[in-house]
C-alpha cells in the first residue's frame, strides 16, 4: 500500500499529445509578450519609490482616516503632487511626496507634513518615513536591470553547457517570454515595480529554469533510450513522464505563496502576487514554449535525418 503514492495529480501512463498545440502555444505566447511590452511603456509600470525616488510616509490616525481632509492639508504645503491611500487598515495612511532637492529639503518636507497632519487630525502619528533621491533611485533601477540581465546570461550558459545548444536557446527564449509576461502583469494590475518585484521576477526565472532542466533532462535520457522514436513523440513522452513532478513542485510553491498574497498586506502583497502569476506562467511555458522550440530547432540535429513534423501531423 505504501509502495505507491496515495495521490497523483495526473494518472500514471498519461499520454497527452501536447505537441499538437505547439504552433498555437508559440503564437499565443508571442502575442502575450508583445502586448506585455506595449503595456510596460503605455500606460507604463507603476514605479515604486526605489526606482522613482521621493518620500513615503506611513501614518496612523486616531480613528478612521479622512483621506480628503488629510490630502487637502498636505497639498496646501505646495510640495508637489501628493498621493494618499489607505494602507492595510482604515486608520493607516500611506503618503507619497515627490523627491526634494536635497537631504535638508527632504527633512523640512517631512516636518511640514507631520505638522499639517497633526493640525488636520490631532493625534496622528508618523510610523515610518522612507526617502530616496533621484541619483539613488536611478542607481537602484540600473542595478535591478543588470541583475535581470546577468540572470538570463547565467541560465543560458548553464543550460548550453549542460545540454545541446537547442536546449539553451529554448531555455533563454522561454525565460525572456516568461519575464516579459510578468512585467505585463505588473503593468496591467499597477502593482508597484520595485526591488521586491524584481526579486520576485528573479525567483521566477530561477524556478522556471529549474522546471525546464527537469524536462530537458528527461528528453536527453529518452533520446538515448529510444533511438528510433520520432522527436515529436519523444517530446510528448518526456513531458508526460515529468508532468507529476512539475505540477507537484509548482502547486507546492503556489500554495506557499497564497497566504502571503492574501494576508501579507501591501508590504509583501506585490511580491506574492507576482510570484503566483509567475509560477503559473513558468509551469505552462515548459510545455507550450520550451518544448516546441526544442522540437523545431532540434528536428535535424537531435534526430539525424528526421525532418520537422508540423504540429498536429501524425507521427511516422
Amino acid at each position: 500500500m505504501l509502495s505507491r503514492p496515495l495521490f497523483r495529480l495526473v494518472p500514471d501512463n498519461t499520454k497527452i499529445p501536447f505537441m499538437k498545440g505547439a504552433v498555437i502555444g508559440l503564437i499565443v505566447s508571442a502575442l502575450l509578450s508583445t502586448a506585455s511590452v506595449i503595456l510596460a511603456f503605455y500606460p507604463g509600470l507603476e514605479r515604486g519609490i526605489d526606482f522613482k525616488g521621493g518620500i513615503v510616509m506611513e501614518v496612523r490616525t486616531p480613528g478612521p482616516a479622512n483621506l480628503a481632509q488629510l490630502r487637502a492639508a498636505a497639498s496646501a504645503l505646495n510640495l508637489g503632487d501628493v498621493g494618499l491611500q489607505e494602507f492595510g487598515a482604515p486608520d493607516q495612511v500611506l503618503i507619497r511626496l515627490p523627491v526634494q532637492s536635497d537631504e535638508a529639503g527632504t527633512q523640512t518636507a517631512v516636518n511640514r507634513v507631520r505638522a499639517a497632519l497633526e493640525q488636520a487630525a490631532p493625534g496622528t502619528r508618523v510610523l515610518r518615513v522612507e526617502a530616496v533621491g533621484n541619483r539613488v533611485s536611478g542607481e537602484l533601477f540600473r542595478g535591478g536591470m543588470i541583475a535581470l540581465g546577468i540572470s538570463f546570461l547565467a541560465m543560458l550558459l548553464y543550460i548550453w553547457f549542460r545540454f545541446e545548444w537547442q536546449f539553451g536557446v529554448a531555455a533563454i527564449v522561454t525565460l525572456f517570454l516568461d519575464a516579459t509576461k510578468t512585467v505585463g502583469f505588473l503593468a496591467l494590475t499597477q502593482i508597484e515595480f520595485n526591488l521586491q518585484t524584481v526579486a520576485a521576477i528573479l525567483t521566477i526565472i530561477g524556478f522556471s529554469a529549474n522546471d525546464k532542466v527537469v524536462v530537458f533532462d528527461r528528453m536527453r535520457e529518452n533520446l538515448r533510450k529510444y533511438k528510433q522514436m520520432p522527436l515529436r513523440d519523444l517530446v510528448d513522452l518526456s513531458i508526460n513522464e515529468t508532468l507529476n513532478r512539475s505540477l507537484g513542485t509548482s502547486a507546492t510553491l503556489f500554495l506557499s505563496a497564497v497566504p502571503l498574497a492574501l494576508f501579507g498586506g501591501d508590504t509583501l502583497g506585490g511580491f506574492a502576487w507576482t510570484m503566483l502569476f509567475g509560477i503559473v506562467i513558468s509551469a505552462s511555458s515548459s510545455v507550450f514554449i520550451a518544448a516546441p522550440i526544442v522540437l523545431f530547432t532540434g528536428a535535424k540535429a537531435l534526430r539525424k535525418g528526421e525532418a520537422a513534423q508540423p504540429a498536429g501531423a501524425p507521427a511516422g
